[in-house]
This record gives C-alpha cells, sequence and structure tokens, in this order.
C-alpha cells in the first residue's frame, strides 16, 4: 500500500473514531440534564414498559412555550419515547395491538393529543429543524384526552402508572400539567 494511501487511512480512521467519541459524549452529557428513565407496569400477564427521558422545568415556561401548543412533542427530551405492551389493549375506546412503540404528544390549550406510532426512531427530533421526527403516516392510533391542571408545580417531567378500581392510568406530567390516559387489556 502506498505511503500517502496508508496516511489518507489513518486520517479517515481518526476522524470516524473522533466522531463516534463526540457522539457518546454527546449523549452522555445530554443524559446529565434529562436522565433516562424506565417505567413497567405489571398486572397479571399484562406487562407495559415505557421508556422515556426526562427532562427538568429549570424555571422555564413549559407548554405554551418550550413545548408549543399545537406541535408534535417527543413527550420527554432526547430519544423518542417508547411505549411496548405485550397483549392489546383499548386505550380510549381504541384497539392498540401488542408490540413497541414509540409514544408522542400534541399539547393545546384545551386537550392533548396522545399518539401512539409504530415506527422507531434513533433520535425525537429532527437535527436539521428541531422538529419532531415522527412520520405520521406510521401512527397507530390518535387520541384526544383532557388534561387537568396540578396545585403544585412537578419540577421533572414524569410518566407513571396508577390502578384504580380496575382502572389503569398512565400519567404525563409536568409543570402544572396532568394528562390522564385510560387502558385496559382488549380481553376485559
Amino acid at each position: 500500500m502506498p505511503k500517502a494511501l496508508k496516511i489518507a487511512f489513518f486520517i479517515i480512521a481518526g476522524l470516524v473514531i473522533v466522531g463516534i467519541a463526540g457522539f457518546y459524549i454527546m449523549k452522555a452529557n445530554t443524559k446529565k440534564f434529562s436522565p433516562e428513565e424506565l417505567v413497567v407496569f405489571k398486572e397479571d400477564s399484562l406487562q407495559i414498559e415505557v421508556f422515556y427521558n426526562r427532562p427538568y422545568k429549570k424555571g422555564r415556561d413549559i407548554f405554551g412555550s418550550l413545548v408549543p401548543y399545537g406541535e408534535v412533542w417527543r413527550t420527554g427530551a432526547n430519544e423518542a419515547t417508547t411505549f411496548k405492551t405485550n397483549q392489546d389493549l383499548i386505550i380510549d375506546g381504541s384497539l392498540l395491538e401488542a408490540g413497541k412503540y414509540t409514544l408522542w404528544t400534541i399539547p393545546n390549550e384545551t386537550s392533548w393529543v396522545v399518539i401512539f406510532n409504530d415506527k422507531m426512531y434513533n433520535w425525537g427530533v429532527n437535527f436539521s429543524d428541531g422538529k419532531a421526527s415522527r412520520i405520521e403516516e406510521f401512527d397507530a392510533l390518535k387520541i384526544e384526552v383532557p388534561f387537568s391542571k396540578n396545585l403544585k408545580t412537578i419540577e421533572q417531567f414524569t410518566i407513571y402508572f396508577d390502578e384504580q378500581f380496575g382502572d389503569i392510568n398512565m400519567f404525563l406530567a409536568w409543570d402544572d400539567i396532568v394528562v390522564p390516559v385510560s387502558l385496559k387489556p382488549s380481553d376485559t
């Protein structure tokens, strides 16, 4: 192999290594500000898992500002939030088949749209324009739900499950907003 070709090879290999290392350093850095969380709901044979990143409020105006009204939000930070169920579910009267989805929302001033999309995305936003990377044609289920105002401020974005009287609710909570998503196994 000619000397010039060897030098070019080592330069290119070095750039690739620096690029990969830079990506992982950037990813680790963003995780400090919006740590990863895995929430699991189990009941009998039903198991639901939500993987997401939890940004902090840090004194910012959230809904209508940082997260604009009427625009698709990745429902967390960093990677697209994922929702996985091992059984078919009925969500707001509609069927969501067992599987893994990305979870997106559209916050509005009077209600929220919650979207289960069956395509997996590497990151929650496009690097070119900062908009959500969701492709609408892959939406498996789209529902509109009311939200509640919370009396106390929730500093860190949180997704959690609560079961009461046989009803399962997934809650999305941040700032002074709590969004309930009612679901149940399709066989009940």
